[in-house]
């Protein structure tokens, strides 16, 4: 009788996966492999709660061979004709279980020796020390680098750049120092796409000039010691951010020439960055969020109205607040889902476009508090229940008493700025 389809295909995996274990059960691990597995077991210990390291026992006739170690995966030596030996290809440190603590202790050295290993991967926990410097050296097929929300330490190593094949490094959440080695922000990566460095706070340098010839699609190098200015992006981003940095300069030679028409996040916000926010930046096609909030900008918000061969970019978030802006809000923001403006010099009225988004319930939050706005055109509804408008501290009287409930509490409400300081006016 023939097998069901569905059973065929439980059959057919049963007996893959027994040839696998066949495989293991005559091929022995490389003798380099396995001391490194050894070290990895002597240098890391389960914190109180985890398990992870518990099928990791050489002791006794029954215990698991390394390529059953939880974690450890194993294929043949395609260096070994005969097919006697086999390689550790892909290790996960760790069970990446919400409820697990994770691991302690260091990274050994001999982590290098796995020439064979495509995947890293080291779940959150309290991890310290160092990257082994030589560890892209040794690990040339690498594809993916994962050591984030842990505590090492230490220097970014230089051997990482350059790795042929390495598509995702994430060494995120530690607290690594020094500088940035370029070759990861430049071509000679050819195959990084993604590059994790976020809240290490210690790491610097700067982004160097041929940025934009890399092809990565995801950076987020917020949170560190990263100075100088910020050069042409590369067209292929669609995730940057360099929030909480020392950057500086103009944005105009970054937004000057052709945009990346795939960026979809970008947060420059925290930095020292001047000048007008050019209008490239708001033109940007596949723009969902743009954060530039607490930087010293200045000048007038210039925002391409939308044409008929053109449309508005899926804003969902806007902040340009804690800047030095001047002029109107724009009427075209009124596109976005939520819009912070707030703590500027803004003056005027804001737009009806802007007032009735808010009232529609189109625009969940307009901050424009700590301005010296003159007018807001209340619509004949009420507010909705899901929007946050604040409007306190302008050269106006409230319109409404809605427009002080979705304020922020800290500091206390302050309901219309003092009149000298509006007939001096903002800017």
């Amino acid at each position: 009788m023939a097998l069901p389809p569905l059973l065929l295909r439980v059959h057919l995996l049963l007996l893959l996966l027994l040839g696998s274990r066949a495989t293991c059960a005559w091929a022995a691990l490389h003798d380099r492999d396995a001391a490194a597995l050894r070290d990895v077991r002597a240098s890391l210990r389960d914190l109180p709660g985890s398990r992870f390291f518990d099928s990791w026992n050489d002791d006794g006739d029954g215990a698991p061979t390394p390529c059953a170690y939880a974690g450890v995966v194993c294929a043949p030596d395609e260096e070994d004709p005969s097919g006697a030996l086999l390689r550790v290809s892909v290790l996960t440190l760790g069970t990446g279980l919400s409820d697990s603590p994770g691991l302690a202790g260091t990274l050994p050295a001999s982590l290098a020796s796995l020439t064979a290993l495509t995947d890293l991967v080291l779940y959150p926990g309290r991890v310290g020390g160092s990257i082994p410097a030589d560890i892209g050296s040794g690990l040339r097929r690498l594809r993916l680098l994962s050591l984030s929300v842990n505590r090492l330490t230490g220097p970014l190593p230089d051997s990482l750049a350059g790795l042929p094949d390495l598509h995702t490094l994430d060494l995120g959440n530690n607290r690594l120092e020094g500088a940035i080695p370029s070759g990861l922000l430049l071509p000679s990566s050819p195959s990084l796409k993604v590059l994790i460095l976020a809240n290490n706070v210690g790491l610097s340098g700067q982004i160097p000039a041929q940025f934009s010839s890399s092809q990565l699609f995801h950076v987020d190098l917020s949170r560190n010691s990263i100075a100088g200015t910020l050069p042409p992006l590369p067209p292929t981003l669609r995730y940057f951010s360099v929030a909480a940095n020392s950057m500086e300069g103009t944005l105009d030679e970054a937004f000057g020439q052709q945009a990346p028409a795939d960026l979809a996040f970008l947060d420059l916000s925290m930095n020292d960055f001047s000048g007008p926010i050019p209008p490239q930046v708001f033109a940007l096609p596949s723009a969902s969020s743009l954060l530039l909030s607490r930087n010293n900008f200045t000048g007038a918000l210039a925002v391409p109205a939308s044409t008929a061969s053109s449309t508005t970019p899926p804003w969902a978030v806007v902040d340009v607040s804690h800047n030095a802006i001047s002029g109107e809000v724009p009427e075209a923001l009124a596109a976005a889902g939520s819009l912070y403006v707030n703590n500027n010099k803004i003056s005027g009225e804001v737009p009806d476009a802007v007032a009735r988004s808010v009232f529609a319930g189109r625009m969940t939050t307009f901050y424009a508090q700590h301005n010296f706005l003159t007018g807001f055109p209340v619509p004949s509804r009420p507010l909705p229940d899901s929007a946050a408008l604040c409007l306190s501290y302008n050269c106006m009287d409230l319109p409404s008493a809605s427009a002080a409930d979705g304020c922020p509490t800290i500091g206390g409400p302050l309901e219309a700025r003092p009149a000298d300081q509006c007939r001096s006016g903002g800017g």
